[in-house]
């Protein structure tokens, strides 16, 4: 047996139910979770149309590369949304499909370090917790960098020594973060495109909650943008990851794309190619439907907005709690630890949450995930409330 998988820790979901076990919540309340981040708005008619119509293509082999049409709808909509220069984007050199981004960011790495070196893989902490297993499972050692509340949840970047970039040969970003929902600032990106250059290191932006923000005036910007406006046009270092899942409630149609340096995609194709992961065509063909829309994910964007402000406003007073700039999860600090506080939310109240400090790793005798939880506003506008309300009841008990 590979060795390596002695060293991955029980998913989150794993430690919650442990934690859960043997406690009865109230029989007269409904369950309402907040726990796992599962979209649970309606899917695209038009995108199941799509799919059920090709289902002819049930017989076709797919190819790892994909369809022209798809990676040229995904290239378009790269153009749109980052305001990508027409023609940098070469549909058959910079783009992938992939189903899904866990997929595709746990093969990347495996595409990416170099096992021969003592690499390091750097992450935000808290994380999505892909980022660490792929790295122990590539070889490599997982380094993180605390998201703290003084620095608006992002890494303090300029913090982290240079014996630790020269080290560095996959940095992940998340943004909007999972589970804190800070973005990565434009100049922030520049600078870390310039550390890359520096030391040698690629760059994977996990950007598949970048559709769900609030201003509809002011999409934020990606890792593409960063290097449109550094006039990158050959992406050198940088790779972004999208979804359907979030962006269009697609979850199960497993749906995503890479996109970026051209030389990289080269050999991540390669990688797939022995992998065995091409998406199927029907799915393919579904997906370039919900690229070529933008119609239903501004109405998706609508029904967050919906729930955040009437969430927020329930829990004002009762919960330290922010708006996060983007994503669709609320990371409040609580009056107890966060073990505690889910367990009696839990027990008193039938609503499930995830501890933040499942979400983290303890670093220098600091988790920056204690005494935070993770809510995630995926359920209807009703069930949210009530949660909402459920809640704040239970911290004027505390």
């Amino acid at each position: 047996m590979n060795d390596a998988l002695n060293q991955l820790q029980p998913y989150p979901f794993e430690k919650l139910r442990a934690l859960l076990a043997g406690v009865q919540p109230p029989a007269d309340k409904r369950a309402i979770a907040l726990s796992i981040g599962e979209p649970k708005h309606r899917s695209p008619s038009f995108v199941a149309e799509a799919l059920s119509s090709n289902l002819d293509q049930l017989a076709v082999y797919p190819t790892t590369l994909g369809l022209p049409a798809l990676r040229e709808a995904i290239a378009g909509w790269c153009e749109r949304r980052f305001r990508v220069p027409a023609g940098w984007l070469d549909a058959a050199r910079h783009v992938l499909p992939v189903n899904g981004t866990r997929e595709a960011l746990f093969a990347f790495t495996q595409t990416v370090v170099n096992r021969s070196e003592a690499g390091l893989v750097v992450s935000p902490n808290p994380f999505y917790q892909i980022y660490e297993g792929a790295a122990l499972l590539a070889g490599a050692t997982p380094h993180y960098l605390p998201c703290l509340a003084e620095n608006g949840f992002n890494p303090d970047f300029d913090a982290v020594p240079a014996e630790i970039w020269q080290r560095t040969q996959l940095l992940f970003l998340c943004s909007p973060g999972n589970p804190t929902g800070a973005l990565v600032p434009l100049e922030t990106l520049k600078k870390l495109i310039a550390l890359a250059d520096e030391y040698d290191f690629v760059i994977a932006a996990d950007e598949c909650y970048s559709e769900l923000y609030f201003d509809e005036q002011n999409p934020p910007p990606g890792l593409l943008t960063a290097c449109a406006e550094l006039g990158r046009s050959d992406f050198k270092r940088c790779v972004v990851f999208h979804s359907l899942s979030k962006r269009s409630n697609l979850p199960g149609l497993r749906s995503g794309f890479v996109a970026g340096d051209a030389d990289i995609l080269k050999a991540f194709l390669l990688y797939r190619t022995y992998h065995g992961c091409a998406m199927p065509v029907q799915t393919q063909l579904a997906s370039v439907a919900a690229w070529q829309d933008e119609v239903h994910v501004r109405a998706n964007r609508a029904l967050y907005r919906e729930k955040f402000d009437a969430v927020l406003d329930i829990l004002a007073g009762a919960l330290d709690v922010q708006r996060p700039d983007g994503g669709f999860y609320l990371w409040p600090k609580t009056p107890v630890d966060d073990q505690t506080f889910t367990r009696e939310l839990f027990a008193r109240q039938h609503v499930t949450v995830v501890p933040g400090s499942y979400l983290s790793r303890e670093v220098n005798g600091e988790n920056p995930g204690a005494n935070r939880v993770r809510m995630a506003l995926v359920a209807p506008l009703a069930e949210c409330v009530e949660a909402a309300q459920r809640i704040r009841e239970l911290c004027s008990s505390l």
